[in-house]
């Protein structure tokens, strides 16, 4: 088993694994960034205005209305659903891409893999000629 590690930890597969998570990080930041910074706020726009940021219930004080994150800050039990809406629009987001990435990387994969067809057999016709020319070949 120490040698299995050994094997999996120093063939690179190792580091390959540690890049894709880092880069993966990077990237998760990045999405996030794009639906906080454009997508929620044309989304906002396209709705009249509506911050989802703002958007949830408060458990204790329904009728009072204060900022999510003043809520947040003040201990109040709260419901922030609008803080979820923004996360699972950046989940699809990223899923979407990671899906494209595998896609194309599965498609490389497998045209690498294609093996060209073996030629085909050949007729009876095709030997009859192939004899025939042989024999020619050996008359002249």
């Amino acid at each position: 088993m120490i040698k299995e590690f050994k094997e999996f930890a120093f063939k690179g597969n190792l580091i390959d694994m540690a890049v894709g998570i880092i880069i993966g990080g990077a990237f998760g930041t990045v999405v996030k960034s794009l639906v906080d910074n454009v997508f929620m706020p044309l989304l906002g726009k396209v709705t009249g205005g509506v911050n989802f940021s703002d958007m949830y219930v408060n458990l204790n004080f329904p009728e009072k209305k204060v900022s999510y994150a003043d809520a947040l800050k003040a201990g109040e039990p709260v419901i922030g659903y609008g803080q979820f809406i923004t996360d699972f629009i950046a989940f699809i987001l990223l899923a979407f891409a990671v899906f494209l990435v595998v896609k194309k990387a599965l498609g490389i994969l497998k045209r690498e893999k294609e093996v060209p067809p073996a030629p085909a057999a050949p007729t009876a016709e095709e030997k009859l000629l192939t004899e025939i020319r042989d024999l020619l070949k050996t008359k002249a």
